[in-house]
């Protein structure tokens, strides 16, 4: 099966500091798959060169199979890959509807001749309206995102991620700060999305990673560790003695 998003011999370096290395790494059609590590174990360097947001030092990316290494993020997001971040990057004093409504307009070409707003074009709206209540959010339409409770905040990202139909989607620490009663919420969301979409999650909370990815890699020192099944992971000593440790979901 062709991946949609592929690496091959990834490096970064920071002058005398290698953060990643060859890292080869690839992402199936319909793959829901977490990327986990210790900290300093180069995962948001690696999820930055995938996006654009810093140059690879050597290597290649493929999206859908077209070489994307040295494209624009606003090239990749064009070719179907979406990215939320740690801490939500929403506009808080607009309404959600809103804000899910500029990210559609940004992918439909209307927001380069919007002398109103997004959320005004019926189009828009009916579709803002469509992926809101995909992820529980129909009832929020109205309300300012800064008034909503966190958890909701995460998923109005999503929300806005989606807008732009990608066939990629990465998940950055996509319950960071959420209470525990909300992650199931999120999570639940998570697996409905369609099968056409490839989801990578980046995450620390091993309850999560083992609740949602069906493959796992394991990244430590910028370069990969191993890459397998939930179960294989957990049982994987390797993985125990430099990440899980002994509390390990095995």
């Amino acid at each position: 099966m062709a991946a949609v998003l592929q690496t091959e011999k990834l490096c970064k370096s920071f002058g005398a500091l290698t953060v990643a290395d060859d890292i080869d790494f690839r992402l199936e059609p319909g793959a829901r798959h977490a990327l986990i590590g210790p900290n300093g174990a180069g995962k948001t360097t690696f999820v930055n060169m995938l996006t654009g947001a810093i140059a690879p030092t050597s290597g290649k990316i493929f999206l859908n199979d077209q070489d994307v290494t040295r494209s624009s993020q606003s090239a990749r997001v064009r070719l179907g890959l979406g990215r939320t971040f740690q801490i939500t990057t929403l506009f808080r004093s607009l309404p959600v509807l809103d804000n899910v409504a500029i990210a559609i307009a940004e992918r439909t070409g209307v927001a380069t001749r919007l002398w109103r707003a997004a959320s005004t074009h019926r189009e828009i709206i009916d579709e803002s309206r469509e992926l809101l209540a995909t992820l529980g959010l129909a009832d929020d339409a109205a309300s300012a995102a800064q008034d909503l409770p966190y958890g909701k905040q995460r998923l109005v990202e999503i929300a806005i991620a989606l807008g732009l139909r990608p066939r990629v989607l990465l998940l950055d620490e996509p319950a960071a700060g959420v209470p525990s009663a909300d992650t199931a919420r999120i999570l639940q969301h998570l697996e409905k999305l369609s099968s056409d979409i490839a989801i990578l999650i980046i995450e620390h909370d091993m309850d999560i990673v083992f609740r949602f990815a069906r493959e796992i890699t394991v990244l430590v020192q910028g370069q990969v560790l191993v890459r397998g099944k939930p179960e294989e992971i957990a049982a994987d000593k390797r993985v125990r003695d430099v990440y899980l440790g002994e509390a390990t979901h095995a």
